[in-house]
């Protein structure tokens, strides 16, 4: 039986809570660098985050999945459950990042 809650559940939310889990090395939010690829809502509650990495030798994945998990489990209401897969196709690059984190980090 679905919570009334996790009917809710949007992928707007889930993107807005993850903008606080920051790229330590360029100081922007990994939904602005382009490293989500997509938001999978489940309708028990459980959330599955598809994402990537600036580079397939980058040391953070482990990192950001748990500050991902911590911060979906306080910020949604209603979850069951949190996945994060990495994947690297596409790979990731440059132009995937958002017009705002363009702006932040002055590109363009």
């Amino acid at each position: 039986m679905t919570s009334l809650l996790q009917t809710f559940m949007t992928e707007e939310m889930v993107l807005t809570a993850i903008k606080a889990v920051i790229d330590p090395e360029l100081g922007l939010n990994i939904v602005d660098l382009g490293l989500i690829y997509s938001v999978d809502i489940e309708e028990d509650g459980r959330i599955t985050i598809i994402m990537t990495l600036t580079t397939p030798s980058c040391p953070l994945h482990a990192s950001f999945a748990q500050e991902i998990e911590r911060v979906l489990w306080q910020s949604i209401p209603g979850l069951t459950g949190v996945s994060v897969e990495l994947v690297w196709e596409p790979p990731w690059n440059p132009m995937m990042i958002s017009p705002e984190g363009r702006a932040l980090l002055g590109i363009d």
